[in-house]
């Protein structure tokens, strides 16, 4: 079967062979791959960057954010059955820390994990994968076309519910999960495909939202975001430091920007007892200068929380499997347009090489989907 592979720390990519691999446990689950996205962390790893193959293999077949049909299961599953569209989670645990022995990975302690496609196992980007039972969950044929969404989206519901949860915990106000988030001010750092997602998860979930980004206003992002009810920041115009006295008190802060200038200016910003979640992870080792003690007094004085989240549990991609479907009911043609263009994997270096502006979400095709819900996007 095809493959796209790298040799990590070289910057290559190539189409390779390799053989397809089989049912081999009672709990394995064969999927035939459908779509597969292109993120940062991919650009980065076929450019040379942080990668790492198998224990005794030179390559790495990348990619992380799959979608797929099972073509066969063992003889104990019972989540799916050959027919059926469905995504794999992307960490596997380490086998001997008590979060990933609860199937929590993306709580590892002792940082032993492997992440297909980028740490230490093979990715999907390639025909044919089998994993086990206990990493998948079934996407509703009505969305299929959304699937590949669900990977980028699992990552924003885990940043989502660390913030609630804590709220939930702490204040004496908020009794349910829907109380931290109905009619608070939630600003988005970054309108990339995960700053979006947040945005339609966020709105779902009645939350005010803010965009802020160093776009024009009238490109398609921020268009986007006003047409799901936020509202677009440029950041060109408005300093961090003014945000709340021109929107008023913000009770939550999602970063998916990676720019650590930004990531600690946004502090300022945040409102008393408010949460500031950062998935962003900065690149280099470059120095910055921040005012260190007038942060700290305002963390302090003001009960604010500061939180890192990476990754997400089989639950968070549940949950991105219900919100893509809602999304879809609410906003059918404003969550289509997040896939800007698919290329077919003969040409994939036209997905990972080639990005604008314009581009939302890339995405690799290996086999059609039959879904008459489907945006047209471009094709290659």
């Amino acid at each position: 079967m095809k493959a796209i592979a790298i040799v990590p720390g070289t910057p290559n990519a190539q189409l390779v062979e390799r053989p397809e691999p089989a049912i081999s446990a009672p709990d394995d689950v064969k999927m035939e791959m459908l779509e597969v996205g292109i993120c940062g962390t991919d650009r980065e790893e076929v450019s040379g960057g942080r990668a790492d193959a198998p224990v005794g293999q030179k390559e790495l077949v990348i990619g992380h954010e799959m979608f797929g049909r099972v073509t066969e299961v063992g003889a104990q599953v019972t989540k799916v059955q050959p027919g059926d569209y469905a995504v794999f989670s992307v960490r596997r645990g380490c086998g001997h820390c008590p979060a990933c022995q609860m199937n929590r990975s993306d709580m590892c302690y002792s940082g032993d994990y492997t992440e297909r496609g980028i740490k230490g196992a093979d990715g999907f980007q390639t025909q044919f994968v089998v994993d086990k039972e206990q990493y998948v969950v079934k996407v509703p044929a009505t969305i299929a076309h959304l699937g590949v969404l669900a990977e980028p989206t699992s990552v924003i519901e885990k940043a989502i519910d660390e913030a609630v949860r804590i709220q939930l915990a702490r204040l004496p106000d908020i009794k349910t999960a829907d109380d931290a988030l109905r009619g608070k001010t939630a600003l988005i750092a970054g309108l990339g495909p995960i700053g979006l997602l947040a945005a339609f998860v966020l709105r779902l979930r009645g939350a005010r939202v803010l965009g802020l980004d160093i776009v024009d206003a009238t490109s398609a992002r921020p268009l986007l975001l006003q047409k799901i009810g936020g509202t677009y920041i440029d950041g060109r115009q408005v300093q961090t430091d003014a945000l709340d006295d021109q929107f008023g008190q913000i009770d939550l802060i999602l970063e998916a920007t990676g720019v650590a200038s930004l990531e600690f200016s946004l502090l300022d910003a945040l409102g008393i007892n408010g949460v500031y979640v950062i998935t962003g992870i900065p690149g280099g080792d470059r120095p910055i200068d921040i005012p260190g003690a007038a942060l700290m007094r305002q963390l302090v004085l003001y009960n604010q929380v500061l939180v890192g989240s990476v990754n997400a549990s089989p639950a968070h991609f549940q949950m991105a499997v219900d919100d893509l479907a809602r999304a879809f009911t609410q906003w059918p043609q404003e969550i289509n347009s997040l896939v800007t263009r698919r290329t077919s994997y003969r040409h994939f270096a036209q997905g990972l090489d080639h990005h604008d502006d314009s581009d939302i979400k890339v995405v690799i095709e290996w086999a059609p989907i039959t879904n008459s819900h489907r945006h047209t996007a471009a094709s290659h």
